[in-house]
């Protein structure tokens, strides 16, 4: 069975992330999965943004001068919702306000809008009743703890969103991710939730994870997270080490120790205008990823590129029997 692709904030990199028309994109695509990444406003409503801050991927500071923290950056949980329907979504910027990917779609004329999380899922609902494929969701709760700190737990809202959607078996096509793997120990164990869990794992670290990466050098670390979740989503260069002068590309055994744990394996993030280092193509990146470590599934900027390589290789595999 082939990975499942997993559209990366949507077919963000063709359009700017988390707005519905990527999403959308994806959608056509043929993306198993789409994901959303899940903060809250001022009045708690629960918005599609990968960041608790506006300033990189909106126009805040034009819209809003001056409602800046001091640390000059422009924060998700000081607006309402009211206020966020008047920004318009941009191509992610860097702080200087030059673009990340200065390849992707750069327009500033087109109108791209922030949508909530209910929004969103309502508008996957329609787009399936219109074109009778079924399409996955990727939800991920954005920083827990800092919300708490903030005066809201964003936590049981989400799941009362999502069952409101339908999803409230395990067997239901969404993965529920978080980097907190305290927030995920709550979700399974003293809330109840019966959805498909994700661990992911940051780059330098867990994130905001109190368990230390250094327990899933281990088949028992993993056993134990295996009593929580259904499955891990590393950064792909854990996944992965150079050795030698040529710094050949080999398995960390991370994603051998999780499979024999019984955990999916979701690594992030595939983009093909950002090569990690110990691959000189985007088609040797997921030869690597789907061949040699075989992973359950993969986060991609780029679902229709992902997807053409897995049917190449389908059809090569096809033609040597």
């Amino acid at each position: 069975m082939r990975p499942v692709v997993i559209a990366h904030r949507g077919a963000s990199g063709h359009l700017p992330e988390h707005t519905l028309p990527a999403k959308a994109l994806a959608y056509a695509m043929g993306a198993d999965y789409l994901e959303q990444d899940v903060v809250a406003t001022r009045d708690d409503a629960l918005v599609v943004l990968h960041d608790i801050h506006l300033d990189r991927v909106t126009d805040v500071a034009r819209v809003y001068p001056g409602r800046h923290r001091s640390d000059g950056r422009y924060y998700v949980r000081d607006f309402d919702l009211a206020d966020l329907r008047r920004l318009k979504v941009h191509e992610r910027t860097n702080a200087d306000g030059s673009l990340v990917y200065p390849e992707r779609f750069s327009a500033t004329d087109e109108v791209f809008r922030i949508q909530t999380f209910a929004e969103e899922l309502e508008f996957l609902k329609s787009l399936q009743a219109a074109h009778g494929r079924n399409v996955g969701i990727d939800p991920e709760i954005k920083r827990p703890d800092w919300h708490r700190e903030e005066g809201v737990d964003i936590t049981p809202e989400f799941l009362r969103t999502l069952a409101d959607y339908g999803y409230q078996e395990h067997s239901d096509p969404v993965y529920v991710q978080c980097f907190d793997d305290k927030e995920l120990r709550r979700i399974r164990h003293r809330l109840g939730c019966p959805l498909k869990l994700v661990q992911l794992i940051g780059e330098n670290d867990w994130g905001e994870s109190s368990t230390n990466y250094a327990s899933l050098r281990s088949r028992r670390g993993l056993e134990r997270l295996a009593r929580t979740v259904d499955g891990i989503g590393p950064w792909m260069q854990r996944t992965y080490r150079l050795r030698g002068r040529d710094g050949q590309v080999h398995s960390t055994g991370l994603v051998e120790r999780a499979h024999a744990a019984g955990l999916a394996v979701h690594p992030y993030t595939f983009r093909s205008d950002e090569l990690p280092q110990g691959f000189s193509s985007f088609d040797a990146l997921l030869a690597f990823a789907t061949g040699t470590l075989a992973v359950d599934g993969l986060f991609t900027d780029f679902p229709d590129r992902v997807l053409g390589f897995l049917r190449r290789i389908s059809a090569q595999t096809h033609s040597n029997q």
